[in-house]
């Protein structure tokens, strides 16, 4: 492990990721929750563990399901408490139940840290981490990056994926709810195309509909105009 893992204990590096140090009884293995946060929890109870309004959860499809996201941000802006890894956390919901919990940490806070020290740290809150049977499969991130599933953590119903990408580099830890990845993944692809066939009439009607704002100022002008209009 690099010298930085070596410096710093592992207790110390779990509470610095933001996993808290409990004792092993009580937190290793249990992959259902990530903080105050539990994958198959309704909207209205995550948005209040997260100090947010059900309001402020942003529609991202509302066919064949509703697709949601709620941003929550572990440290306020401008506080003194002690820094935290953790930069933001994107909660996802399928028709209004937790399916997926995206942690992205800050590459600045987690500069010098090598994978092994990540997964020395989250293996203290759920356990013996499994690398990928299989070479991970990298994918495009938002600019073109490449991702890689670093390690895994998982039992029957939920899976918790460290991923590193290519981008900075930085890492981040994706939870889900298994029994609802697959659906709600499904409903995206569908979503998308739902919106690539309707994309031109929409458009079409987003012409007409600019035309005829158009016509209609244009009648109204004309109207004053005409009155008082003198050769």
């Amino acid at each position: 492990m690099a010298d930085f893992g070596r410096t710093i204990s592992r207790s110390a590096l779990t509470s610095f990721l933001g996993f808290g140090v409990m004792p092993a009884a009580a937190s290793a293995n249990d992959l259902s929750k990530y903080r105050n946060f539990q994958l198959g929890t309704d909207l209205p109870t995550v948005a209040k563990r997260a100090g947010a309004n059900p309001s402020q959860a942003k529609v991202i499809h509302r066919r064949p399901a509703l697709i949601q996201e709620l941003e929550w941000r572990p440290q306020t802006p401008g506080s003194s408490s002690q820094t935290e890894a953790a930069k933001d956390v994107v909660l996802s919901f399928y028709d209004g139940q937790l399916f997926r919990i995206v942690i992205n940490y800050d590459r600045y806070e987690t500069e010098g840290l090598t994978p092994d020290d990540l997964v020395e740290a989250i293996s203290a809150t759920y356990g013996v981490a499994v690398k990928p049977t299989a070479p991970a499969k990298a994918a495009p991130g938002h600019y073109g990056d490449q991702e890689k599933v670093l390690a895994q953590w998982q039992d029957s119903r939920y899976r918790f994926d460290l991923i590193r990408s290519s981008y900075g580099p930085t890492f981040k830890l994706v939870g889900v709810l298994k029994k609802l990845e697959a659906p709600a993944q499904a409903a995206s692809i569908e979503a998308a195309r739902l919106d690539d066939n309707e994309a031109p009439q929409r458009e079409a009607d987003r012409i007409a509909k600019e035309d005829e704002t158009e016509r209609t100022r244009l009648e109204k002008a004309r109207v004053v105009n005409r009155s008082k209009f003198r050769p």
